[in-house]
This record gives structure tokens, sequence and C-alpha cells, in this order.
């Protein structure tokens, strides 16, 4: 019997390329063909998301005919009650053998495994999702091991299907590795790391092949099965560079979009003066970041790079410009630093080609690294060179261990890799947009976040 898989993995929401994606999908497609995703399809830096609870992503995976789609991290970072939202909502069975609730109870409509027939073939589709560390609990889930709870489910299901699929949130390592420790799996689909396979390996008879990212290449696996088991007969990567976007789901995008802005723009409040942003200047955008971030954690300094923003705030407040302003779905962080390391760490924020740097790194949606702001410290300079800093109005004590709230990207040394010299670290739930949108109505802190630190 003969099987055509067509997959995709890490789309990010950059749905005109999915768009492109979708039109080699209907093309190479047919009755015999699953069409499958590993996960983070779903990324809420989209307004189209954001707006309508994930549903507008639901809709364009049932448009193109998704068989199924496992959960990776991006589909749990807007919480648990919009991933059971869309879960319930979509005819697509969202897939993870893995993940549960931090009680241990299951997530609404997110199944372990799922048994789909193809060609009179029964094909079971499981997977997993990402183990986020200290994430897990801040955001109410728990991941189980990801190879025993595969063996677990794959056990259970014993007998009751010729093919075995995998659809692993994991990283093509971790895949590699998984391959050489079941040998029932008969094909694993990758994500998470964004690899992209000219054409599959195979390890341990089991079948392994990646799509990149972005929606930038399809991947499509053939196999033939028989009693002697799953053999590959032709597989491939294929750019989505050309191919003309489908009108389905540019429709369904207009419409989501649309939804989305009319429920995102409802006015919150006015801020009393606008508050302005640069990504080299001290601006007070930034600034009020840091003092709201001082003022969650109770510690000795705000820190935060002027590149989460990428506007300022004037007249009305709303969510829609709060996600434009502030896209990354990133975590107010506590942490403690030695004053040497943060020492360095602000002195190299005095370079422009520093602050100018490409802000890639984990969860981050913005542009530019952007320079350090401070709330708790004043620091004298000369454009170049720190001449004194004072946390508090008292001395800087470079070998004292300070307690900063900060942000998730620095914690990690993200664009400024003496903060990743820590200890102690811990999350709050939510996100730093959220530190905006809670502060940015308070009149104190808008005037105070005028007041310059840098002189």
């Amino acid at each position: 019997m003969k099987l055509s898989v067509i997959h995709t993995n890490d789309i990010h929401s950059h749905f005109n390329n999915f768009a492109k994606a979708t039109s080699l999908i209907r093309d190479y497609a047919d009755e015999h063909t699953l069409v499958l995703d590993g996960g983070d399809f779903a990324d809420f830096k989209s307004i189209e998301l954001q707006g309508t609870r994930g549903v507008g992503a639901v809709k364009m995976l049932e448009s193109t005919g998704y068989d199924a789609i496992t959960i990776g991290n991006n589909e749990l970072f807007n919480g648990n009650d919009t991933l059971e939202h869309m879960a319930v909502q979509s005819t697509v069975p969202f897939i993870s053998c893995n993940l549960l609730k931090t009680n241990g109870e299951t997530f609404k409509g997110v199944y372990p495994s799922t048994i789909l027939i193809k060609n009179e073939l029964r094909i079971l589709i499981t997977g997993a999702s990402p183990d986020l560390q200290e994430f897990n609990d801040l955001m109410g889930f728990q991941i189980l091991e990801y190879v025993e709870a595969i063996r677990t489910e794959i056990n259970k299901q014993h007998g009751n299907y010729d093919v075995c699929i995998v659809l692993n949130h994991v990283g093509t390592q971790a895949d590699i590795e998984l391959a050489e420790a079941i040998d029932e799996i008969d094909l694993i689909l990758s994500a998470h790391d964004h690899v992209l396979y000219e054409e599959a390996k195979i390890v341990n008879n089991t079948i392994l092949n990646s799509a990149g990212m972005y929606g930038e290449h399809i991947g499509i696996i053939e196999v033939d099965v028989s009693n002697e088991g799953v053999e590959l007969l032709a597989s491939s990567t294929i750019s989505t560079a050309k191919a003309v976007e489908d009108v389905e789901i540019q429709n369904i995008l207009q419409v989501s979009r649309e939804e989305a802005i009319a429920h995102l723009s409802k006015p919150l409040y006015t801020v009393s003066k606008p508050l302005w942003h640069d990504v080299l200047e001290e601006n007070p955008m930034t600034n009020l970041i840091a003092d709201g971030l001082k003022d969650r954690f109770d510690c000795d300094l705000g820190l935060i790079n002027s590149g989460i923003a990428n506007g300022g705030l004037i007249g009305y407040v709303s969510n829609k410009k709060l996600i434009e302003i502030c896209p990354s779905p990133l975590n107010p962080t506590y942490f403690e630093i030695q004053g040497k390391d943060l020492y360095a760490a602000l002195e190299s924020s005095l370079n422009s080609s520093v602050c100018m740097a490409d802000g890639k790194g984990p969860g981050f949606r913005g542009k530019y690294v952007g320079r350090l702001h401070v709330s708790g410290a004043k620091i004298q300079h000369n454009q170049n060179q720190i001449k004194m800093i004072t946390i508090n109005d008292e001395a800087f004590d470079p070998e004292r261990w300070y307690r900063v709230a900060s942000s998730d990207y620095l914690l990690r040394g993200s664009g400024y890799g003496e903060l990743a010299n820590n200890r102690n670290f811990h999350y709050q739930p939510d996100e730093i947009k959220d530190v905006i949108r809670e502060y940015a109505e308070k009149e104190t802190f808008v005037i105070n976040a005028f007041k310059n630190r840098w002189v």
C-alpha cells in the first residue's frame, strides 16, 4: 500500500508564506495523503490570533485539510484557556501525549494520539510537546518525559495500527535519539529547532524529516507499507517561494484580522503624556517598563533593553497598540547578578553597535537589541565609559549581588552576555506588554518615566 505524507512545522504565524504552502499542499495532496503539522503553527505575536483566541489559526488548518497537529511551545504561550479554546473548536486533532495541566488533568480537546484511515491503512499519530522547565509550573502545565510518554502511547495502541507516525516538537537531535530508543516508530516528523532536511534520514529503520520554518518549505514523504514494514520510496522539501498565495487562506486572514482589530482596538484608557521611544536614546517608554518591573518585584534595580518595544504610546491605549508596540511573549523576570557583571553590561550599552545589533533570541519579536534602561540607578558617563553608578542612592559595589527585575531575554544574556552570569531567577506568568498596560495608566509612573537615569 502506498502512502503520502505532506508536513509543515514551525510556521510561527508567517501566514503569507503559509498561504503559499497551502497552494502547494492542494497541488500535491490526494485522497491517499496525510497532511500533518509539527507544532508552533500559532504564534501569538499575530493580531489575527490574539484577537480571535487562536481560532483564526484553526480555520486555516481546517481549510488546508490538515489531519493532525502537535502542540508546540507557542501554542502554549497564550495560556491554558486559549489552548483549550483552540483545541475544542478544531476539527483537526490537537495531539500531545506528554502534556498535562499542573494538577494532572488533561486539556480539553487535546488527545494523546489519534488513529486515521488512509488507503485502508490504520495510521497511529502521536507526538510530544517540549519541556519548558521553569515555565511549566508558571504557565500551569506539566510536561512528562517525552520518550517514555511516546512509548506508553504506542504500547497502549498495540495491535490497532499499521503505521506509526510521531509528530515531535522536541528537536531533530532528540528525534534521532527517539528513533534509536523505540523500534516501533515508522516515521518521525521533527520540529522546534527549525532544521531543514533536503531529504529524509533513516535511523534504526525509522524515517525522519523536517521542513525548516516559517512556511518557507513543505515536506513530502512517500512510503510503501507491506507485511515487511514501511519502506521509504521518495522524500523532498519543496520551497514555497514561487507559489501563489491561496485565496481561501487570504480570505480567512482578512476576516480574522477585521474581527481581531475590532475586538482589540477598544480604548482601555488614555496616557497623560506621550511616551516616546528610541532604540539608542534614553526614552520614557522603556523607562516606564523598567520602573514597572522594579515595582513588581520590589528589588534593587529594574533593567530592560529598549529593543523590547517597537514604538511609543500616544493618546489612548488599546490591546492592539500593546501587541504592536511589544509583540515579544517575554516574561517579567527576577534574578540576582554581581555588580561587576552588571557594570560590564551597562557600559557596553554605551556602544551603539551593541544597541543596534540584531536582537534575535528565544521569544524576541523585535529588531534591535537596544540600549539598557534602568530603574533605581543613576549612571554618570562620558558617552564611552561609565564614571559612576549609584543604586538607590548608595555607592555601587562590584562584588555585591544585586536583585534585578528584568525579562527572560536579558536573563539568558541575549544582547548582553554578561547578564547571563546570574542566579536565583524566577518568572511572573504574564508578559512585558502587560507591564506596559498596568503602569502606563498610573500618573506617577508616567511622570517619573521622563526623569533621566543616564547623565
